[in-house]
């Protein structure tokens, strides 16, 4: 059965819809969500694992019972630090955990415990660990989604067009070319030096994964338009690239992200 080219539009958002929520979720700064149980009544949480706060970021949980209180353990990522006992702080209807501010790329592991005894539950059995990061405003950041998210788009609907042996794959190609250079190779470096002091920290300077796997994605879908320019019937390189871009989407957002090393710095007191 002939496809119509809307159809085919529709199954690419559906996918790059459901790749992009599958990226955010299996992320390292989406939140965990905890649950603990104190004495008859149950509690559900989520812990932030990434803070664009100015100054400390704020974990408030929400206890109504006053007789429960709070607890935090924390130190910074990657260092010598001893381990830092803080009590949290009671807000009316919220117990409050306060994280001290780091800057970009810095990051924090650390553990809630509830107690109306003497013991803490804990909320989560391994540390969580939070990333700080600078502020990127909103006139940068949803370009750069935008234009990601359309490239995606493009790329995976490029794709179909070569499986199916369709005539637009070239300039499918080119749309997805466009799209992901002014997302990924522009804005994203742009991002990048907001949130975390470079515009770079992929290969040759550093391994952040989302760096390396943006230029990989956009070498290929290069190579696809250059190739369909000179053999419009070699579809095959655009589907390899759509395939490519897809893959590398899938890896969840700021892996191997830019942190700083706190071994290399005098360790901070408990």
């Amino acid at each position: 059965m002939k496809l119509r080219s809307w159809s085919l539009w529709i199954l690419a958002f559906v996918l790059v819809t459901l790749a992009a929520v599958y990226q955010r979720m299996t992320g390292p700064t989406y939140p965990i969500r905890a649950a603990v149980k104190i004495g008859d009544t149950d509690y559900r949480f989520r812990l932030a694992r990434s803070s664009g706060a100015a100054g400390d970021e704020k974990i408030p949980l929400a206890v109504p019972d006053t007789r429960v209180r709070g607890v935090m353990e924390f130190r910074r990522f990657k260092s010598n630090d001893a381990w830092s006992t803080q009590e949290l702080e009671r807000q009316g209807d919220y117990l409050v955990a306060t994280i001290p501010h780091q800057p970009p790329a810095g990051k924090v592991m650390y553990r809630i415990g509830l107690l109306s005894d003497a013991q803490p539950v804990w909320l989560t059995v391994e540390p969580v660990v939070i990333r700080f990061k600078g502020d990127v405003p909103a006139t940068v950041m949803i370009p750069h989604v935008a234009f990601m998210f359309l490239a995606m788009l493009f790329s995976t609907r490029a794709g179909l067009e070569a499986l199916l042996k369709r005539p637009q794959t070239l300039r499918l190609t080119v749309w997805t070319v466009i799209t992901l250079g002014i997302g990924g190779m522009i804005l994203g470096p742009v991002v990048q030096k907001l949130a975390f002091g470079a515009y770079w920290t992929g290969w040759p300077f550093g391994s952040d994964l989302t760096d390396n796997k943006t230029v990989l994605a956009f070498v290929f879908w290069l190579l696809a338009w250059w190739r369909l320019r000179k053999h419009p019937e070699s579809r095959a390189w655009a589907l390899i690239a759509s395939v490519v871009l897809f893959l590398v989407y899938m890896i969840p957002h700021s892996v191997l992200g830019s942190e700083i090393d706190y071994t290399r710095l005098p360790p901070q007191k408990g």
